[in-house]
């Protein structure tokens, strides 16, 4: 995604909450997870509350960096994976919280190819780079999670609309 587009999806706290917890719901019986690797920073709040449903205790770190704020740039990895969670397989659970155009899903998925990948959002050129995820968003629509937003007037889809 190159700037912010004209579709605005905002995420409130509660909303991200039960959409991290649907996902964790789909997970169960998917897999004998002895480990999630979560993708920082966006994955860590979904990692944390899919480690939590799942009863899972490892949990290792992933740095990637390929936004700026608003604009997604060059791949950057900052931490790799621990050879020991990358010897675990297919029991290792990668958690981000979008899949967009699946560059950065491409890099972890190469680092623990056995493992299983799953967003909370994903959109179109991303979604074939995960396994699981809860919703499929537009390419061109950005999304504005809880911790990017303080409490502020949203105006409404349709600009011309008389404000009561």
């Amino acid at each position: 995604m190159d700037g912010r587009k004209d579709k605005a999806f905002p995420v409130s706290w509660d909303q991200f909450h039960r959409d991290a917890r649907a996902l964790a719901w789909r997970l169960s019986g998917q897999g004998a997870w002895q480990a999630v690797v979560t993708i920082t920073r966006g994955g860590l709040v979904p990692a944390a509350v899919v480690a939590r449903e799942l009863g899972i205790r490892v949990i290792e770190t992933v740095c990637v960096a390929s936004y700026d704020y608003d604009r997604q740039g060059p791949l950057s990895v900052l931490k790799a994976i621990s050879p020991e969670i990358v010897a675990l397989g297919k029991g290792v659970l990668v958690i981000d919280d979008l899949v967009d155009t699946g560059r950065t899903a491409k890099l972890v998925r190469e680092m623990v190819p056995l493992a299983h990948f799953a967003a909370i959002y994903a959109k179109p050129m991303g979604r074939p780079m995960v396994d699981t995820f809860i919703t499929e968003v537009s390419q061109d629509t950005w999304i504005y999670f809880p911790w990017d937003m303080g409490l502020a007037f949203q105006p409404p889809i349709n600009q011309s609309a008389p404000v009561a």
